[in-house]
This record gives C-alpha cells, structure tokens and sequence, in this order.
C-alpha cells in the first residue's frame, strides 16, 4: 500500500512540475471557484494527518493544519510530497489506531473508531483518486489536459474494468 501511496502522490508530483503558479491558483469556475491548489492541498493534508496520528495513535482529519501555502505555491506542495514519500517509507502499517472525527454538521457528534495505517493509507489513496478527478477538471478548463495521462484520476478498479473491456 505504500508504494502506491508513493506512485500516486509523484503522478501528482509530476503535474506540479509542470503548473504556474497562476495555473495553479486559478478558481475554476467548473469547480465552483475552488483551485486546482486547493484540492492538492486537501490529498496532502490527509497524508500528513496519518503519519502525524502515527505519532499520536490518533488520526484526526477534521483537524488539520490547512496550510495555505501548499495550496498557493507549486514549489512548497512537492515539497510536502518528498516529505510525505520520505514518511511512508519508516512507518509500520500493522499498526493499530484511533480516528476521530465529526461525521455530521452536529458539533459534539465525535466518535472514535479503531482503524489501521493500512486502512488509513487505503483511504487516502482513494481520496487522493477522487481528488485527482477533480483536478483534471480543472486542467481541462484551464486548456492543460496534456500535462497529465489518460489514467490520471482514476480508480485501479475502472482501469482493470477498462482493459477487461478491451479484450
């Protein structure tokens, strides 16, 4: 699981090498004015509460730092991925934890559920997906589709039903 953590998390990589910072920060009207910036920031803001939580036995995402750096400067959020990378190598995903959270609008609605790093790395590999989708959306209105591969925001299950297809 970490490794394809770490694959994702450098094809995002590989996009921010090559965005402005303009491109970055544009508000995408299909997005309803959020940033292509902001949804990265988001995909590594759940990375860094995981391996912060390991550190905690605790994973909190409602609690994160919401750094706007990340989401407004290219250079700093590759940084953060070599960060989050360099993280998932030490770390021992039978690892046993609490996530806490707020699922509901309701403030004091907490519960706090057992969970694993492994199970907290599958869902930030989905989210990071689902982030990715909207992400293209973004490159797509932004006429900068050809900076990323056809698979980009896709999920592993839709790519295997794809090539099923093809056969």
């Amino acid at each position: 699981m970490k490794i394809f953590c770490q694959e994702n998390l450098n094809e995002i990589k590989k996009v921010l090498h090559q965005l402005t910072n303009e491109q970055y920060n544009f508000p995408s009207n299909t997005l309803f004015g959020a940033t292509i910036g902001q949804h990265i920031r988001h995909i590594l803001e759940f990375y860094q509460s995981v391996l912060s939580g390991i550190k905690t036995n605790t994973i909190n995402y409602d609690s994160r730092k919401r750094n706007l750096l990340i989401e407004t400067d290219t250079h700093y959020a590759i940084q953060i991925i070599d960060s989050i990378n360099a993280g998932l190598k030490t770390i021992n995903t039978d690892k046993l934890l609490i996530l806490e959270g707020d699922f509901c609008a309701e403030e004091g609605k907490q519960i706090k559920i057992q969970t694993s790093v492994l199970r907290e790395l599958a869902y930030c590999l989905e989210h990071s997906i689902h982030h990715q989708a909207l992400i293209k959306v973004g490159l797509l209105e932004l006429n900068s589709i050809s900076l990323i591969e056809d698979n980009f925001g896709l999920a592993p299950a839709t790519l295997r039903y794809r090539k099923q297809c093809e056969k």
